[in-house]
């Protein structure tokens, strides 16, 4: 399987069917035993080289970090972050790729993914982009491509919708909604743990923001004359806080990614440093526990009729009352 990052983007749209072919048999793949998401050409890109860029573009903010320690300087604290080795491994998490750091835990329905904090003041277009892409306008830098999220969240049991549609008339994203948690080990070694929507403010009211995730699904490109592919959403658009018709999860509102009329800011002073480790936990809403069922054991989930055939009762000869036709033999019950 290609290492769908390595490929220039290309012009062209996305085909929604073959969006979905390829990310159903990665979904499958993954629920055999044993089996991780290989990638046999080109590795994530290590995070190294953008968030010094973070680091060297980012203004002194005027909100101390989440736990600063002010017997540090601000670069201190930074070098400091990211130099902090991340997470141990999630004690049950199935690995989704040999290269970069996701897991899936398909009795509890999430999918766990590292990174570090690449932006802690200023707007926003995403919660968290793959590496080398968009970290000046994304809070985390993940270390894991996004098809292979994609993958993970379709494992446990997320649907895709439809991404956002501009025009003749605008048409929000779809999807499975997604919850986002962002766990990490403060100064002091405690874990902690918040929604994402905390770390993201509204520029006006100063308030959480208050919208979901929608699995929207992003999309493929393909190059008809090099015979190459990749998945949109790699080139920056994992979790967007401004609509994009490649983001692979969205916000299902009307939100403008022009610069000028961007509506969320980081909320600074509840963010870690730059370079800080933290762990994204993506779980499905799943309010079908035929869904839930079958995200864990990778089986079709079992009808009614076919946990328990329906016996039908026998038709009797007597005549109705009238204005009651005769039922059919077998009627009830039926769907």
């Amino acid at each position: 399987m290609p290492a769908l990052a390595s490929y220039p983007k290309p012009p062209g749209s996305a085909s929604r069917r073959g969006r979905h072919v390829l990310a159903l048999l990665l979904a499958s793949w993954l629920l055999l035993p044993g089996v991780v998401l290989a990638q046999t050409t080109a590795t994530p890109a290590p995070q190294g080289d953008a968030l010094d860029k973070a680091l060297e573009a980012e203004p002194a903010a005027d909100e101390p970090a989440a736990d600063e320690d002010s017997s540090l300087s601000r670069r201190e604290q930074e070098e400091q972050a990211k130099n902090t080795p991340y997470l141990p491994a999630p004690e049950n998490g199935k690995r989704l790729s040999e290269k970069g750091r996701a897991w899936i835990d398909r009795d509890k329905g999430e999918v766990y993914v590292d990174g570090r904090i690449s932006l802690r003041k200023g707007l926003l277009e995403m919660f968290a982009c793959p590496p080398n892409t968009k970290e000046h306008e994304s809070i985390v830098s993940v270390q894991s491509e996004a098809f292979v999220i994609h993958a993970g969240l379709l494992a446990v049991g997320a649907e895709t919708g439809t991404p956002v549609v501009f025009t003749p008339e605008y048409k929000p994203p779809t999807g499975t909604k997604v919850e986002i948690d962002v766990i990490w080990k403060d100064k002091d070694g405690k874990e902690q743990k918040v929604r994402a929507q905390d770390w993201i403010r509204d520029a006006r009211t100063k308030k959480a923001m208050n919208l979901p995730w929608v699995f929207a699904g992003s999309g493929f490109w393909k190059n008809e004359e090099l015979g190459t592919s990749g998945y949109l959403a790699e080139d920056g658009d994992l979790v967007c806080v401004a609509n994009f018709s490649t983001a692979m999860l969205d916000v299902p509102a009307e939100m403008t990614n022009d610069n000028s009329g961007l509506l969320f800011e980081a909320w600074t002073d509840r963010i870690p440093p730059l370079g800080w480790p933290v762990r994204l936990v993506f779980r499905p809403v799943l309010d079908d526990d035929s869904k839930k069922d079958n995200a864990k054991t990778g089986e079709p989930a079992k009808t009614d009729a076919a946990a328990k055939p329906e016996t039908k009762p026998e038709a009797k000869p007597a005549t109705p009352p009238a204005g009651n036709p005769i039922p059919k033999p077998g009627a009830a019950g039926q769907q």
